[in-house]
C-alpha cells in the first residue's frame, strides 16, 4: 500500500474518532439507536472521503510534504465539525 493512501486511511479514521463525541451529543438528545447508528456510519463515510479528498488535492499542488499535508487535513476535518456545532 502507498504512504498517500495509508495517510489518507489513518487521517480519516483519527478524524472520526476526534469528533465522535458529537454523535455522543446527538445520542442524548435523540435516543433511537437507528438514527445514532446511520449518524455514525455517515460521519465515518464522509470523513473518510473528505481526508482523500483533501490529501489528493494537497499532494497534487506538492506545496508541502505528506507529513504536514496530513497535519494540515487532521486539522480541517476536526474543526470543520467543531463549527458546524457552534453555529
Amino acid at each position: 500500500m502507498q504512504d498517500l493512501t495509508k495517510a489518507q486511511i489513518t487521517i480519516g479514521m483519527l478524524a472520526f474518532f476526534a469528533t465522535v463525541w458529537t454523535i455522543y451529543k446527538y445520542s442524548i438528545n435523540n435516543p433511537d439507536l437507528l438514527l445514532v447508528s446511520q449518524a455514525i456510519i455517515l460521519q465515518f463515510v464522509v470523513m473518510i472521503v473528505l481526508s482523500f479528498v483533501l490529501l489528493a488535492i494537497l499532494e497534487w499542488l506538492r506545496l508541502f510534504d505528506l507529513k504536514t499535508n496530513s497535519i494540515l487535513t487532521l486539522i480541517t476535518l476536526v474543526t470543520i465539525p467543531m463549527l458546524a456545532i457552534s453555529i
